[in-house]
């Protein structure tokens, strides 16, 4: 697949393992841009020990809002082999983190699943969460299948037009995140956390809500509510700040407001979801 890259839904067929810079800006050469317990996540996978997140360094979708853009697209991060990526998981494991957490993973995927093969015959134990902007492809998931112990997508929007003005054209986010979850069910199935209060199996789904519903919010729970149960895990995140090319946009170069919160969490109550996290005491 790396011969003529088909890992990310824009399937640019770069030859990756000549060198050649994809879409996401990576090649074959893994790039990371840190490691540690992370305690800024859902309560379910920080517990006590907090998630072990692992920061890939690059993104095939590359937003124009994101908060970690350094990261994403700025290339913040070092080459490292596969051997180091594994004794990373197995430090974070020994470290008491609760799970390993691969952040922003799909033009990755290979390096993940070679460096948990070695990780596993060494000991790792701990579930893997794939911390994904939900933008897959299925062939890709598919090949996951029974490694994946927690999906953790965004669904970002609900209309291709917004997805393609913000994620860099990407016009078929909607279409394919949605098949892409439907899968992601299937394999995990719903997330509910155990009786020690933490996460180990299960899809758990995040959805920032945006000025002016740019993400289409409402949409989105529909859809969420009318193809996946209704006790599936949602994320109704209300942390929006406009970052890094955001402030082109007019429309969304601004935090939302209480009232566009609340209307998401009376969309979703409305819907039937019953398995939602609400983001901030304060609002």
């Amino acid at each position: 697949m790396m011969e003529s890259c088909q890992l990310c839904p824009r399937m640019c067929g770069v030859n990756k393992l000549k060198g050649e810079m994809g879409f996401c800006h990576a090649n074959s050469h893994l790039e990371i841009s840190a490691f540690h317990p992370h305690f800024g996540e859902e309560r379910p996978l920080v517990g006590k020990g907090g998630s072990g997140t692992i920061f890939l360094t690059n993104c095939s979708l590359r937003c124009v809002f994101c908060i970690n853009w350094e990261i994403s697209q700025g290339g913040e991060g070092s080459e490292r082999t596969i051997a180091e990526f594994a004794n990373m998981m197995l430090t974070l494991q020994k470290m008491g983190c609760h799970n390993i957490n691969f952040v922003t993973p799909t033009h990755y995927s290979p390096h993940i699943l070679l460096a948990v093969d070695r990780a596993a015959s060494r000991g790792l134990k701990v579930p893997l969460v794939y911390n994904t902007c939900g933008w897959e492809r299925i062939e890709i998931l598919k090949i996951l299948d029974g490694i994946v112990d927690i999906y953790l997508p965004d669904f970002k929007y609900s209309e291709g037009e917004m997805a393609s003005r913000y994620s860099s054209g990407a016009a078929t986010y909607p279409e394919v995140t949605k098949k892409a979850l439907l899968e992601m069910h299937r394999q995990v199935g719903v997330a509910k956390p155990a009786d020690d209060g933490l996460m180990y199996r299960g899809l758990m789904i995040r959805h920032l809500v945006m000025p002016n519903d740019v993400s289409g919010t409402k949409e989105v729970i529909k859809w969420i509510a009318t193809n996946l149960p209704k006790d599936t895990y949602l994320n109704l995140m209300s942390q929006y700040r406009p970052t890094y090319k955001a402030f082109d946009y007019p429309e969304i170069s601004r935090s939302i407001t209480r009232e566009e919160y609340t209307t998401a969490i009376n969309h979703a109550r409305e819907a039937g979801l019953i398995n939602l996290e609400i983001q901030g005491y304060y609002w």
